[in-house]
């Protein structure tokens, strides 16, 4: 067993709106292997962590062709060769590696993509869940899905300020348990919607995005 990283791959690949992402691969010495997409969102705060697009006309200016030449010339020549176990470190020497205060030099988005992959694969080459790995040998809560049910803001066009009202299904013995429960609440509120003469359409991030006059029907609609 080791956990040294051995090898990093990046490529271009599309998230679920059809724009381009970055996909990393983190290779350690003993075998273990981890993959992560990084998530992209339609809007963006001025000092949130700079996302690096290449502009131009490719994808509209959306390609992520320059982080990932990050990656590849950049990030990886310097993590390989380090333990995978010490996540801290390879996430610190990232940052300094990138030397501003938003991740405007290689990308957040690169960053984020090793930073995952790295510590999938050690948790892959340990054997353990990767939220035991994360949260330590006293780990005892089940991740829980959060689901994105209703949208508004500029994930949908209707008059709700709010973007995501958000399912988080709690107290169930396993993750398929709570999963199953979010989509039937999920099913369930497209025909309370349609029963109401709301429109069943979805938004952005596949939400129901009716038209409603207040953030506060929103949640009694979820309630």
């Amino acid at each position: 067993m080791s956990t040294v990283v051995a090898d990093i791959r990046a490529r271009e690949v599309l998230d679920s709106r059809g724009n381009p992402t970055i996909e990393a691969e983190v290779h350690l010495a003993g075998g273990g292997f981890g993959r992560a997409l990084v998530p992209s969102g339609a809007s963006t705060g001025a000092l949130e962590a700079v996302e690096l697009r290449d502009g131009g006309d490719r994808f509209g200016g959306k390609g992520v062709a320059r982080a990932i030449a990050n990656i590849t010339e950049t990030i990886a020549p310097a993590v390989i060769g380090l333990d995978g176990t010490d996540q801290e470190a390879i996430d610190q020497l990232m940052i300094d590696l990138d030397g501003t205060p938003n991740k405007a030099n290689l990308g957040a988005n690169a960053i984020l993509a090793v930073s995952l992959a790295v510590a999938r694969a050690t948790a892959a080459e340990l054997g353990i869940p990767l939220f035991r790995y994360l949260g330590g040998p006293a780990a005892r809560l089940m991740p829980v899905p959060m689901l994105n049910v209703l949208n508004g803001g500029a994930h949908a066009a209707n008059s709700v300020d709010i973007q995501e009202f958000m399912l988080a299904p709690a107290g169930f013995a396993s993750f398929k348990e709570a999963l199953r429960a979010g989509v039937e609440i999920y099913h369930q509120l497209r025909k309370v919607l349609a029963g109401r003469g709301l429109a069943t359409n979805v938004g952005d991030e596949g939400g129901f995005a009716p038209d409603l006059a207040t953030n506060r029907e929103a949640l009694e609609l979820l309630v």
